[in-house]
């Protein structure tokens, strides 16, 4: 059995195949014990394999799986016992009423009759479900099918929450309330959620991993993956002035490395202005439109973002279109 010291999750050297396709190649990583990790990568990166496996619902071609200090594939039913599951297609039943669905799942789950009674109680309080509680779950919204799908997973009480693209079909607001649910699960569980959306795990994890085509390309904080960037970040100015005495100015900018204008009403630029790495552009424009008698009404730093991380760890090969938001 585990100490409270060690890593809830170990992966070491994991591989999986589908005939000659690599799913997953070679890949190591751990979890501390309340940490909220995130897996990040587009589709086909090698997100959902992992958590399945993590889960026992697949075996790894090869590599060694431990959750709790429990092999997934040796000691299947004690990881299970361990592990509350939320996957991407939430299969819930939707002719039970939400409170008996939870006491029925908890049952299920090897909970007794009062028990079952008392975490059912507990985790519709903690997933917002108090106001729906008697309702049929098919006539719920999709957010609130979400929280009923979280709770689920929460029911008996499993130091790990594993989290396929939750908020996946959830609009701006129900995204926003799910977030803060899963924000409030770290500490008391480690929560590993697995998501294509960039924002989304920057706002929710206390750690991400980010996969390319089954591989780990990086693993950190995501304030330590954009301070491992280089450079300032990019500036965005807006400017009213001639363009050949514009051009001509930010080409003496030191530290610049390129700069696209683009035209805006009344005679104003937006000129968006790429530094060398460590440079920060600010004071040297606002002394040079000074300088000059430009009219300047906007200068901002756009800070790096893990989008930015990701083009850079992987060699200038931004996300596809297809598969990210």
């Amino acid at each position: 059995m585990a100490d409270d010291a060690s890593p809830i999750i170990e992966v070491e050297h994991l591989t999986k195949r589908f005939g000659r396709h690599t799913a997953v190649s070679d890949v190591s990583f751990s979890v501390a014990r309340g940490e909220i990790v995130g897996l990040l990568g587009p589709n086909g990166a090698g997100k959902s394999t992992i958590m399945r496996i993590l889960s026992c619902f697949m075996a790894a071609t090869s590599g060694s799986v431990r959750v709790a200090g429990r092999d997934v594939m040796g000691e299947s039913r004690a990881v299970r016992r361990r592990i509350g599951y939320m996957p991407e297609n939430n299969p819930i039943y939707t002719d039970l009423r939400v409170r008996e669905y939870l006491k029925f799942r908890a049952r299920l789950k090897g909970l007794g009759f009062r028990q079952s009674r008392r975490r059912a109680d507990f985790v519709i309080e903690q997933c917002g479900l108090a106001e729906v509680t008697r309702q049929m779950i098919g006539t719920l919204s999709k957010g609130y099918r979400q929280r009923v799908g979280l709770a689920d997973a929460l029911i008996h009480e499993p130091e790990l929450i594993i989290l396929d693209e939750p908020t996946i079909g959830l609009d701006p607001h129900q995204i926003r309330a799910f977030r803060q649910l899963i924000r409030g699960l770290g500490g008391a569980h480690t929560v590993l959620l697995s998501s294509h959306i960039l924002h989304e795990v920057e706002m929710t994890s206390t750690r991400v991993v980010i996969l390319h085509t089954g591989r780990i390309l990086v693993s950190d904080t995501p304030e330590t993956l954009r301070a491992r960037m280089a450079g300032g970040g990019q500036v965005t100015a807006e400017i009213q002035a001639a363009q050949p005495s514009l051009e001509a100015g930010l080409r003496r900018l030191p530290g610049l490395v390129e700069c696209e204008l683009h035209p805006l009403e009344d005679g104003f630029w937006q000129c968006q202005l790429t530094p060398r790495p460590g440079v920060d552009l600010r004071p040297g424009l606002y002394r040079l439109a000074v300088d000059e008698g430009w009219v300047l009404r906007e200068l901002a730093l756009r800070r790096h973002s893990l989008e930015d991380v990701f083009v850079q760890v992987t060699g200038g090969v931004g996300p596809e279109r297809e598969g990210w938001e």
